[in-house]
């Protein structure tokens, strides 16, 4: 599998190519920036690509603009944000986009290198690996559906959104398969989904909700699961 990694941490990114080489990955180049990042996709057409949300010039959101543009580019383009911080202007727009092939992840939280690979992978794939705290910042808003869904419902739509399948949702909640099968039922009821779409209907209970918004929403209060990020 090929990657592409926009990164300017020399150490992340070194670390990183000797870490995905050793799991049976092609690092093709790292980038700095967000035109490399577009250069490296166009000349090298990647199977995934690892981008940091703050690059070089002025260190705000030129890596996730950047995926964003490429995502319009090339069309389907797996993308794995992978960053301490969750821009949401821009992390909203790249997670709208049907297509799927989407992941973010936050640097602090990614605790095993099994799940970093398995995650990549799933987003190689075509599939979503999104860590807990950003569906929660990307999700949190008033006045829109997600509001009828009950606490239990949204813990399964962020496990939903992290790309787990119903036995594992079932295994973290400590709920039986059947509750599982039923609450997602409702997830999809309550965002105007139909429970008979097939394909990523988990990433589609996620996307249709964002897409509905523009793809933004405002942060929600810190809760005591929620990571500190830093300013």
């Amino acid at each position: 599998m090929r990657v592409v990694i926009a990164e300017d941490n020399v150490l992340l990114s070194s670390g990183l190519r000797l870490l995905l080489a050793s799991e049976g990955f092609e690092v093709v180049t790292i980038v700095t920036d967000g035109p490399g990042l577009l250069t490296a996709v166009r000349t090298h057409r990647p199977d995934v690509a690892i981008v940091d949300v703050r690059l070089p010039p002025t260190f705000r959101d030129e890596g996730v603009r950047a995926a964003v543009q490429a995502r319009r580019d090339h069309p389907g383009l797996p993308v794995l944000v992978l960053s301490q911080y969750v821009e949401q202007e821009y992390a909203g727009r790249l997670l709208a986009d049907a297509g799927g092939g989407i992941g973010y992840l936050l640097k602090d939280r990614v605790s095993r290198v099994e799940e970093f690979t398995d995650a990549l992978r799933r987003v190689a794939g075509g599939g979503t690996a999104m860590d807990r705290d950003v569906i929660a910042q990307l999700l949190a808003a008033r006045g829109d559906p997600v509001d009828a869904l009950t606490p239990r419902e949204r813990e399964v739509l962020s496990l939903m959104a992290e790309g787990h399948d119903n036995a594992t949702i079932a295994r973290r909640l400590v709920i039986t398969d059947n509750a599982v099968h039923k609450h997602i039922g409702n997830v999809f009821h309550k965002l105007g989904l139909s429970v008979g779409d097939s394909g990523h209907r988990r990433v589609r209970a996620v996307l249709a909700y964002l897409r509905h918004h523009g793809g933004t929403a405002p942060a929600p209060a810190p809760t005591p699961t929620t990571a500190r990020l830093s300013p």
